[in-house]
């Protein structure tokens, strides 16, 4: 048996004017054939879980394309198209194909406003035929539309928030491909699509309301005939059509079943969408919450999440912790200053401008006089399961400087998700020595930081990932939807 193995992955913010193009691709990974299962080899990702259980199961695997780039603004349309003429090709080459498995996003756009993870996952179901299996993972923040679930036989989300689980959902779906070669099962896949949309503040799955309805989810798995189920939490910002959550059930050839299971996990999200509005935590109350604690304390700064796109050199929280007490540390993607520290050398002190150079929606440069304490390469690793399933991180040629208040600053020449000490420790720093971190996420660092910290504040910053859906100007999305109207109904 040869299974095709592959993946076009990218989490487009559609607020983000800048597209992503097929250099931001070869940055992130862009490859094919033995190019894959190196690269993968040594990862938590779903990638590596696919070849895993294929090659434990006895079953040859055939990697096909995988291409990733780093959340940010809607892909262009020119790579895009040369993203699907690169799959065709490969399809082609393969050969037969007794079945495929695929790791979407799910909330992948392009310029002209299209989803389009059901486009290439569609592709591959025109050439392979609607008799082959066609079976894949997605990241609970998809967007999940329509097309992408007719093309597959099975679809199985990430059950955790940071994603720390993308390994065993690879595991689980391709020994569930391995289950439907052998004729044991026959996967039916059904979706529902409440219309409403979920707070990226309310998403972090080890709590409520997420922790009630992950339970019922469980407790579904037990029915006789379900094979998988899943709770895709959403992307909000992504003006599409499909934006918002939905639930997947996988059964066992019944069809009926697992619409009706569908339909009910989806109904138990609806019931409880009061409880997945955003609990909004401004600057000044952040701060005087942090007060009251002893440190280390991390402030997730929202508004500028990398994972959702943004820039990652959002000022707004930097200035106000360069006014507290405390040590304090925040890290800036700002490659021109990064440079100019790194050129100044080690000791030297010099005036800066440090972020807030991509827009003005993060806030204004920070000016001021720095000491340049140390210059790094910017790379490191991590040992334990992350997310994102990396292990592999470059925030290229990298500056520390520290104000004259004490403030902590690491300026780094590429954007790179806040989710493991390693950004701390590679640059010889220690987050016990800080009061306060700012962390460019909203949960995503949960998993490196939540251990080490005494608390987490999510911090309703400004930006093009702020957690208050009332700044955005959605057009594209369903109408009636809650909570943008309070009429939205289900079903």
């Amino acid at each position: 048996m040869r299974v095709g193995v592959a993946s076009l992955y990218h989490e487009s913010n559609t607020f983000i004017k800048s597209p992503t193009t097929l250099d931001d691709f070869r940055r992130g990974f862009l490859g094919t054939g033995a190019e894959i299962p190196s690269r993968f080899s040594w990862t938590h990702h779903e990638i590596m879980g696919f070849f895993d259980s294929l090659k434990a199961e006895g079953i040859e695997a055939v990697p096909l394309v995988v291409a990733w780039a780093t959340p940010a603004g809607p892909i262009a349309v020119d790579a895009w198209q040369e993203l699907l003429d690169l799959l065709s090709r490969e399809l082609t080459q393969a050969g037969r194909l007794d079945g495929v498995l695929v790791a979407p996003h799910g909330a992948a756009v392009t310029t002209d406003r299209r989803s389009v993870d059901g486009d290439w996952v569609g592709l591959i179901r025109r050439h392979i035929g609607p008799d082959v299996p066609l079976i894949g993972t997605c990241d609970p923040h998809a967007n999940l539309s329509r097309s992408l679930v007719a093309a597959c036989d099975a679809m199985i989300a990430y059950r955790s928030n940071p994603h720390l689980d993308q390994r065993q959902r690879g595991l689980e779906a391709a020994r569930m491909m391995a289950r439907t070669l052998r004729g044991e099962i026959r996967p039916v896949l059904a979706a529902a699509l409440p219309p409403f949309v979920i707070n990226i503040e309310r998403q972090l799955t080890s709590a409520e309301p997420c922790v009630s309805v992950y339970r019922h989810a469980d407790a579904m798995l037990k029915r006789s005939g379900v094979l998988s189920n899943s709770i895709i939490l959403g992307f909000p910002y992504a003006d599409v059509p499909d934006i918002g959550c939905s639930t997947l059930v996988v059964t066992d050839g019944n069809a009926a079943l697992a619409q009706s299971l569908a339909d009910e996990l989806a109904r138990e999200l609806w019931s409880r969408r009061e409880a997945f509005q955003g609990h909004l935590i401004d600057v000044p109350t952040a701060l005087a919450m942090a007060s009251q604690s002893t440190g280390p304390i991390c402030l997730l700064d929202m508004g500028d999440n990398i994972g959702g796109g943004s820039p990652g050199d959002g000022t707004v929280l930097a200035e106000a912790l360069d006014r507290q007490e405390g040590a304090s540390f925040v890290a800036l993607f700002d490659p021109t200053a990064a440079e100019t520290a790194i050129r100044s050398g080690e000791g030297a002190i010099l005036r800066l401008s440090m972020g807030g150079k991509i827009d003005h929606r993060h806030g204004e440069p920070l000016e001021q006089a720095v000491t340049v304490r140390g210059i790094f390469p910017g790379t490191f690793t991590e040992s334990e399961p992350r997310h994102g399933g990396q292990k592999s991180f470059d925030m290229g040629p990298t500056a520390i400087v520290e104000t004259t208040n004490g403030m902590t600053i690491q300026l780094t020449s590429q954007r790179v998700f806040p989710v493991s000490l390693g950004q701390l420790t590679s640059c010889g720093l220690r987050p016990e020595q800080f009061k306060m971190i700012v962390a460019k996420g909203v949960h995503a660092p949960q998993g490196a930081y939540g251990p080490v910290c005494a608390l987490m504040i999510r911090v309703n910053t400004p930006g093009v990932t702020s957690a208050d859906l009332s700044t955005f100007n959605f057009r594209q999305r369903r109408k009636p939807m809650y909570p943008f109207e309070t009429t939205a109904t289900f079903p």
